[in-house]
């Protein structure tokens, strides 16, 4: 929601007193849009629960140890990675980072995703290529991207995505509340 609605932009044009610039910021709605997860263990499933009230049309996963039979009545489609990266709207990294996922999404991944597309990432750093993240966001290749998580944690230096205005920025505490 975050994202597809500029709200990082959108604070800060309140912060400077920048208030009829808002128009310039249209948000997209979550409605009629497909929402790809790469993992489909619990937190995915409880994400894709939490997205349905905003009337999405698809959902999508890729995760090749997933049986197909679990997922009878979810209206979530197994597919493989090409297919969720070309197809989603928003692709959200779910699955452990292990020798497997290390760079799992590099340039060519990002390269097959919509130029509207986002990107989100609460599991692992390293998951993601962060050089070929920077490039693509550098480039606009993609409409943007939340990151809970990066290589080199802990980060205590500013990070360079933090350039972006279309980039959303957490210290792999989103998950952390008081309950």
């Amino acid at each position: 929601l975050a994202l597809s609605h500029n709200v990082l932009i959108k604070d800060r044009l309140v912060r400077t007193g920048n208030w009829d610039a808002r128009s310039d910021y249209m948000g997209k709605e979550l409605r009629d849009r497909t929402f790809g997860t790469i993992g489909l263990g619990g937190i995915a499933r409880k994400t894709i629960d939490l997205l349905r009230g905003f009337g999405l049309k698809s959902f999508l996963a890729y995760d090749p140890y997933v049986d197909p039979a679990t997922l009878a009545d979810t209206n979530i489609q197994l597919v493989d990675l090409k297919t969720l990266m070309t197809s989603a709207d928003f692709v959200s990294v779910h699955c452990p980072l292990t020798e497997d996922t290390k760079n799992l999404i590099t340039k060519t991944e990002l390269g097959w995703m919509k130029q509207n597309a986002y990107l989100l990432n609460t599991a692992r750093g390293g998951i993601i290529n962060e050089d070929d993240l920077y490039a693509c966001l550098k480039s606009n290749v993609i409409a943007g991207a939340a990151l809970d998580c990066l290589e080199g944690e802990p980060i205590t230096e500013p990070h360079r995505f933090g350039e972006f205005d279309n980039v959303l920025l957490a210290p792999h505490c989103i998950a952390w509340t008081d309950e």
